[in-house]
Parts: structure tokens; sequence; C-alpha cells
């Protein structure tokens, strides 16, 4: 099996008296779309900030390419290849596709003068629409006249114009209508195929099945369950994230895959009944 391109081992976090990640693990493989699930409180978000390196962990390790790294910071996530793409897509309405595609790595005719070069920005952003199959009605028209699956496919383009390695979708389809979803689980595809992972991080159990190869599942700030995503159903996945499958009995775990994963790895008990997680 190959090794994991961003893994998390045991990471802890606490706010305060919250335990939001209780000895936390999570792994994404070469080339896949993998979704992060949970409930409510289950602790996705903060672990994804720690991955991104927008939080830092109280414990536990992060490992790029099997080497354990400290991500103090975006950038230096950044540095190994991850991006992402957050739920309020961190656009500037004002500003053109091509500028909100270069945003924070604008490029200059005249740097100390800050002059920038929007010719080369913008034959450089209509070559990674291009190449992601996007179509905007105009790179140059404001990205707030755009639609929601239009400026979603500006944000993801962003993403996979710097990544190397790994890309972060926080809902990426949480406000578009069916056919905007359709074309943004297209992209996410298209990405998958220039060999760049995708962790998808979503409530929509049909979407995640569609579009995701494994799926992991977090409850309580632990990963209680991995499934592999043509092995399983919306009850399963459902019943993971509400700890359902262990309260019946159909919790207990089926031989791995050829990938090593299990429809059902239950290995990893809950924190303590009520506490409150982010």
């Amino acid at each position: 099996m190959a090794e994991p391109l961003l893994e998390a081992r045991g990471v802890i976090k606490h706010f305060g008296q919250v335990l939001a990640l209780d000895s936390a693990d999570f792994a994404v493989y070469p080339g896949e779309i993998v979704a992060l699930i949970g409930d409510n409180g289950a602790g996705k978000s903060t672990l994804v900030k720690t991955l991104s390196g927008t939080i830092r962990p109280d414990g536990g390790q992060i490992l790029v390419s099997g080497k354990a790294v400290h991500l103090g910071s975006p950038l230096d996530a950044r540095r190994y290849g991850i991006e992402t793409v957050y739920q309020d897509l961190a656009l500037a309405p004002d500003l053109d596709a091509s500028a909100n595609l270069h945003l924070g790595r604008e490029i200059y005719l005249v740097p100390f003068l800050k002059v920038l070069d929007r010719r080369t920005m913008r034959r450089r952003a209509t070559a990674a629409f291009k190449e992601l199959g996007v179509e905007l009605p105009d790179v140059g028209a404001p990205v707030a006249s755009l639609s929601g699956g239009q400026r979603q496919s500006v944000a993801v383009a962003r993403a996979v114009a710097f990544a190397s390695q790994v890309i972060f979708m926080d809902e990426p389809t949480a406000a578009l209508g069916v056919v905007q979803r359709g074309r943004v689980l297209d992209t996410m595809r298209r990405v998958r195929e220039r060999g760049i992972s995708i962790v998808l991080i979503s409530h929509n159990m049909p979407e995640v099945l569609a579009v995701a190869d494994r799926v992991e599942v977090l409850r309580l700030g632990r990963r209680v369950a991995r499934f592999s995503a043509a092995d399983a159903s919306v009850e399963e996945l459902v019943g993971a994230m509400t700890g359902a499958l262990e309260a019946n009995g159909h919790g207990a775990p089926r031989e791995p895959g050829a990938d090593g994963t299990r429809p059902a790895d239950a290995a990893g008990q809950a924190g303590p009944e009520g506490e409150e997680r982010e």
C-alpha cells in the first residue's frame, strides 16, 4: 500500500477544558478523494485547521510523505503543497477572476512599485480555468457578478494552481443548486486526475459516495470508522457518525479490502460523554 501523502497520528487539541481532538488519526493517499465526515462537533474543522497549519496541535504528529513536520501557519502548509478551499471561499468580490486566482501571489511588472502584470496574470488564469474545464463569461469580470458555482470553481482553480499534494475542500457545494453541484464535483474529479489528492468535508452523504474513493469518520474527536466508498451505504455512514453501528452490533469490522481500508473500522472508543467539542 502506498505511503500517505499527509497523515495525522494521535493528534490532540484542547480549547480550555474542551477536548476537541482526542488522539485523532487521519490519512490522505496519493491520487484520491477522501471524505472526512462527522456530526456537528465531531472535530472535523479542528482537524482540518490543524492539518492546514491554521492551528497548532497540543500533541501527536503530522507527517508529510512519511516525515514528521511542523505546520506553524498556512504558509508552512503551502510549502508542502497543501491548499485549502474554505466554505466562504475567501474571494475578493470586487476583483476579477484572474486577480482572485493570484490573490496573495500577484505577479508584478515592477515589484518595488507594486505595478501588477495584469496581462500575464490573465493569461495564466485563462489557462488554469481551461485546464479544469471551468467556463466563465469573462475572466475580467468582478467575481461578485459570477454565479455560486462559478465562484466555487474560481476558488478551486486557485488552490489547484498552487497545490502539489493535497487540497482541503470544506462543504464546497453547500449553497449550490443541482446543476452547479454537478459541475463542482466534475471539477474535483479532474483535479484528482491531475494527481492531486482532495479531502472533502461534507454533510451530504449521497454526494460523498458519488465522488469519494474513501471515507473517514470522526466522532467526539476521534476517527471511529473508515470505509471504501464503493462498498459503503448512506445508512452505514450515518450509523458510524452517530455510533449506531457499535450500539446495535452492526459495526463489527469486515475484512480489509485491497487498499487496506475496512468498510467499518470501529477501533477506538469515543471520548468522555457530554464533552463539548468544536
